[in-house]
């Protein structure tokens, strides 16, 4: 099992690039659980790059205030630290050239417990792990 819960900068996207491919693409697939929505896509990994890879967006449309959605990417960016596991141990099971990137996006209009941000993301990361 993957225990390691740590999420390293390498782990986040941050090629525009990738970016770009990830929601303008063919390949890339998505499912939801409101208020939460995955968008995801496998690839090839070049050397010294993350088997996964997450791009947390909780955009300024459902809250006006950076303080609000902060708040937001911190409770999903801690939910996938503690729950990664599950998409981590199907990916060492995938050949090594290959890795998954991810998107998190925020679709609802309200602040959420942190509980409810983490059983929404578990069974998100669940039915992913599940497809791959």
């Amino acid at each position: 099992m993957y225990a390691n819960h740590t999420f390293k900068k390498g782990e986040r996207i941050v090629s525009k690039k990738l970016i770009e491919e990830l929601f303008g693409g063919e390949k890339s697939r998505s499912m939801a659980v409101f208020p939460l929505r995955l968008v995801y896509m496998l690839g090839e990994r070049s050397d010294g790059e993350e088997a996964a890879q997450l791009l947390i967006s909780v955009p300024k449309r459902h809250f006006k205030r950076a303080v609000k959605r902060n708040r937001v990417k911190r409770q999903i960016r801690e939910a996938y630290r503690m729950n990664k596991a599950m998409v981590m141990s199907r990916m060492a099971g995938r050949p090594a050239t290959e890795k998954i990137a991810m998107a998190i996006i925020w679709t609802g209009n309200e602040l959420v417990s942190t509980e409810e941000v983490s059983e929404k993301t578990t069974k998100l990361l669940q039915r992913l792990a599940e497809k791959l």
